[in-house]
């Protein structure tokens, strides 16, 4: 899962008292963002909707049509992970059009660029900041903070729907609920309340189906498949992990015994430098402690402020000094004019907060994926098969625990000539694809291998 940081919400309650927030409008289209080099090439909306009148709560969106067909192209709903992960992160490091220019940042705002690896290609996507005390959207109500997995389902089927009454011309677009990391719990649940409410009242959702990304799906399925997997990607010995595996009998979450228990230990000791997120890159945030989740704030302050970037100690070399880029940019003050951000909503903006009135109430999502595509909804569930943290072996554990026949065996799929991954096909038109040589967020990492999965996915075609 992608890493979180803190968020201070007493502060964001108490300063929103003193502000005419209301009087700033909910919708605004944008052709030109700070740190960017002339007109935007594509059309780009910010906006807030209020999706619970009595708590207050205010889900703040970036919106980007199609570069293709906007008219008929699908519609689809971002959910970044987290939870608690800014949709802008899945707009400039995955799947979205702009990218910062990490390798020539030095210091002051950081530049933006034009990504042609955009699932805009192929799509119109809204990223949205779900649940409130993620990157800009906020609660008046301390009440409104203090939310949920099913909460945030509840509040994302109300803003979906509200988005759809204020963009009309797009309620006949065909609709995907996708997402990644920790995004992919919300996936399927939000798409199986969707396709209730559609059964139940006819709701004006022109639903086609849903993808997931490296998808947190059932805590047990996921977390004991990571053991098998470092022991195949050759980062434990056979020995430590049989005797691991016997004396565990293959549950590692739950230790059952002291034995188990010390084997655990000794394995976290052999892959504790190993970076989770993608296991051949360098793991810096184990050498840069000062970027842990009580440092990060105060120390992007301090960067920002007065630091170069070659002066951080940060090696370019490190995905994590990149991230640090998006606090930058969107604490900056001509950003938040230009974003049309409500002056004192959110006091610091962080790429990730920490939510601690969050409450995981949603032990697994496997009965949901079962119902959804029992319903002949199409679902594609991909992986980046250097991910640690979500390992693909696990994600393929619940797929087979559906009992699904295979209608097209593993396989590889290509993309320019070469094999981009491998797949996977089988009955209720649910797809399985791993992405070869990438981490937790596959198009962060892969960027032209998604964006050709995605799109002959959506077209119907295999991969």
């Amino acid at each position: 899962m992608q890493k979180s940081y803190r968020l201070f919400p007493f502060s964001v309650v108490f300063v929103l008292c003193c502000f005419p927030w209301q009087l700033v409008a909910a919708r605004k289209q944008i052709k030109y963002l700070p740190g960017f080099d002339g007109l935007l090439p594509f059309a780009l909306e910010t906006g807030y909707l209020q999706v619970d009148e009595e708590k207050g709560v205010e889900l703040f969106y970036y919106f980007i049509e199609s570069e293709n067909n906007p008219k008929d192209d699908p519609l689809l709903l971002w959910l970044t992970g987290g939870p608690g992960c800014s949709g802008f992160s899945g707009l400039v490091l995955e799947i979205g059009p702009l990218s910062f220019d990490f390798q020539e940042y030095t210091d002051g705002l950081p530049s933006l660029l034009y990504r042609p690896d955009s699932w805009t290609q192929v799509s119109s996507v809204i990223f949205v900041d779900s649940p409130a005390g993620t990157g800009f959207s906020y609660s008046r109500t301390l009440l409104g903070l203090q939310t949920s997995d099913t909460e945030t389902v509840r509040q994302l089927q109300t803003f979906l729907r509200r988005w759809l009454e204020k963009h009309p011309k797009f309620k006949s677009n065909p609709l995907y609920i996708s997402g990644d990391s920790y995004g992919g719990k919300i996936v399927p649940v939000l798409t199986h309340e969707i396709v209730i409410a559609k059964e139940s009242y006819g709701a004006p959702f022109n639903l086609k189906g849903y993808l997931a990304g490296n998808p947190f799906t059932d805590r047990n399925i996921d977390f004991d498949a990571k053991i098998p997997y470092v022991h195949a990607m050759g980062l434990l010995s056979d020995e430590l992990y049989e005797s691991t595996k016997k004396l565990c009998r293959g549950k590692y979450l739950h230790p059952s015994n002291n034995n188990c228990v010390k084997l655990l230990d000794a394995v976290t000791e052999v892959i504790k430098n190993i970076n989770p997120s993608h296991i051949l890159e360098p793991y810096c945030l184990h050498h840069s402690p000062r970027l842990g989740e009580n440092h990060i704030r105060k120390f992007a302050k301090k960067f920002y402020e007065e630091v170069s970037f070659g002066d951080s100690g940060l090696p370019l070399e490190c995905r994590e000094s990149g991230y640090l880029l998006l606090n930058f940019w969107a604490n900056n003050d001509s950003v938040r004019e230009a974003l049309g951000i409500r002056e004192g909503t959110v006091v610091d903006w962080n790429r990730c907060t920490q939510l601690p009135y969050y409450t995981l109430d949603i032990q697994s999502t496997v009965p949901y994926h079962f119902n959804i595509t029992n319903k002949g909804y199409p679902a594609l569930i991909y992986s980046g098969d250097h991910d640690r943290a979500i390992p693909h072996v696990g994600t393929q554990a619940w797929i087979r625990s559906l009992n699904f026949s295979i209608t097209d065996d593993w396989r590889p799929w290509y993309v320019g000539g070469q094999v981009a991954g491998f797949t996977r096909r089988y009955s209720n038109n649910l797809t399985f694809a791993t992405v070869k040589g990438a981490g937790h967020t596959a198009p962060e990492y892969k960027p032209k291998e998604c964006l050709a999965m995605i799109g002959r996915w959506l077209s119907g075609a295999p991969l």
